[in-house]
């Protein structure tokens, strides 16, 4: 063989040219969910606007449970336990006269709340009050004669007595001038608020010494109070706003381990809470109320008096009492003696 000199080799590049790979159709799933999403959301638009409260109410309850309705109407569920939709447990049972446990919660919760939003309304009145006699010329020298506080009756302000400034004169149920100038100043706060008011009269025990010293300080604290009533009425308070006037004599101290301290001769003006008013106003008579002594309306009764009539029995002994031969005031016979 010829020497062809130095081998070089030869390297063949053959460049394949391919497709695109297959993607599987992947990006037509995600438009067809995007798709079904934007029509289902135009549809809920379209029911939205196109229909009623009602109509709204009961699609809501159908989804949320669809065995509860029935053609857009609610039918009982045979579910003891409420699921949202259906119909409560009353409305699947015949009307019980047990009262229930539930129920009777739900009205303790409810009057509760109720007698904590009156609270807040009369602290909130009590604020205002406060600020009235902190604000007033008249009312703020007599600051430290007139007490506020919250009691179970409702929002209470007692104007006290002191040594040398008594609200009335001694004895007596005559308003002091300052005394009228306090209840003539808060007469327009308490014209506005949207309570009754009970004024009860209040005097010390220096009087109750004997039964006509007691009888006294009861006397003086109703028309102290009454004095009190006046002045307030006189300044504007309708006596419509006027529950009850009453006096306590001694029976309330205002400082119970002193009863002859001066502080317990006071006139109390109490807002009532509309619990102590309902029971002022359960004091009125009704229609149905019945006499004990009313004659016409008792029933006939059938038997007949023994008393006084002929052929009774104590008629009877009354004749045998009588008679001349009557055993028990006739003098014995000598045979019948025997001391």
């Amino acid at each position: 063989m010829e020497n062809l000199g130095q081998h070089q080799n030869i390297v063949i590049r053959r460049i394949k040219k391919g497709r695109h790979g297959h993607h599987g159709g992947a990006w037509k799933v995600a438009m067809a969910d995007f798709a079904l999403a934007m029509m289902a959301f135009f549809l809920v638009l379209w029911v939205i606007n196109s229909s009623n409260e009602q109509q709204r109410e009961a699609i809501s309850g159908y989804f949320q449970d669809p065995k509860a309705w029935e053609e857009g109407q609610r039918v009982p569920s045979r579910y003891v336990i409420d699921l949202g939709g259906s119909p409560s447990q009353a409305d699947n049972i015949a009307e019980s006269q047990q009262l229930d446990p539930e129920k009777i919660l739900q009205a303790e919760e409810i009057e509760s709340l109720s007698e904590a939003i009156e609270r807040r309304r009369l602290e909130q009145q009590k604020a205002q009050i406060e600020a009235r006699i902190d604000a007033s010329p008249t009312l703020s020298p007599f600051k430290n004669q007139l007490l506020l506080d919250i009691t179970t009756e409702g929002l209470r302000l007692q104007i006290v007595d002191q040594v040398k400034r008594p609200m009335f004169a001694p004895g007596s149920s005559e308003l002091e001038y300052y005394t009228e100038d306090i209840l003539w100043e808060l007469a327009p706060v308490l014209a506005t608020i949207d309570h009754r008011l009970s004024i009860a009269g209040h005097t010390d025990s220096s009087r109750a010494q004997s039964r006509d010293s007691d009888e006294v300080n009861w006397r003086l604290s109703a028309l102290r109070a009454d004095a009190a009533r006046r002045a307030l009425m006189e300044a504007g308070v309708d006596k419509t706003q006027i529950a009850q006037v009453i006096g306590m004599g001694d029976t309330a101290p205002l400082k119970q381990d002193d009863p002859y301290d001066p502080v317990n001769r006071r006139i109390s003006v109490t807002l009532l809470n509309k619990r102590y008013d309902e029971g002022v106003s359960g004091r009125a008579g009704t229609a149905e109320a019945e006499f004990v002594n009313d004659e016409e309306a008792a029933e006939p009764d059938d038997r007949k008096p023994v008393i006084n009539k002929a052929g009774s029995l104590l008629q009877e002994l009354r004749d045998e009492r009588e008679s001349e031969d009557n055993p028990y005031d006739n003098p014995p016979n000598a045979d019948e003696v025997f001391w």
